[in-house]
């Protein structure tokens, strides 16, 4: 258990990496059109992408599926891009309807794969492919989840503090975050060394 605090912080440190925006921007783009009052499905959703990444951290660290790093690290922007533009054409009420949460949750397991997909080659490379299950791949997920909560949490916070306080219009609010991230999310898709 020497190793659990070590690879706990690197997974934390990892979502908030300024080099690896993009897990913060997938998250703040899935959080946008929430608000404090909607805790209740933000954490299902949170629930859905978290075990999307968690199935195929597992299965990409123990090489039961093969994937290519190069696509997954251009897939990556592209999930970040997809949340955020599909923001600026939701309506306000869209998630009080449980057909439209039961889409929301089916995509944050789809791209949580792929984001799991992404975690697994950073961990791969942490530990030169040779990681003990207990110490270091359990530890690591559990750092990455506890910084997702964080964001999560403090998010909802900022969004309170805007739209409740300050008074900003959520209309607008979801408009000038969403088309934010989606124009970086092009931006890193263009630069991907996939193409």
């Amino acid at each position: 258990m020497a190793q659990f605090p070590l690879f706990y912080k690197l997974g934390f440190r990892f979502i908030f990496d300024i080099y690896h925006v993009e897990y913060m921007l997938f998250l703040i783009s899935l959080l946008a059109v929430f608000t404090i009052k909607d805790w209740r499905k933000v954490f299902i959703l949170l629930a859905y992408f978290i075990l999307g990444y968690l199935l195929t951290f597992w299965l990409g660290n123990f090489k039961i599926v093969k994937y290519n790093a190069g696509l997954m690290e251009f897939l990556l922007p592209l999930t970040v891009f997809i949340t955020s533009f599909s923001n600026l054409f939701k309506k306000r009420d869209n998630f009080h309807y449980y057909i439209n949460m039961k889409k929301n949750y089916a995509l944050a397991l789809v791209f949580g794969g792929i984001h799991g997909f992404s975690y697994t080659t950073h961990f791969m490379s942490l530990t030169n492919g040779e990681f003990k299950v207990p110490d270091q791949f359990m530890s690591f997920i559990l750092g990455v989840t506890t910084a997702q909560l964080v964001l999560t949490v403090g998010f909802l916070l900022l969004s309170f503090i805007f739209l409740s306080m300050v008074g900003v219009n959520r209309r607008d609010w979801v408009m000038v975050i969403s088309s934010g991230i989606a124009g970086v999310a092009l931006t890193f898709m263009f630069e991907s060394r996939y193409w």
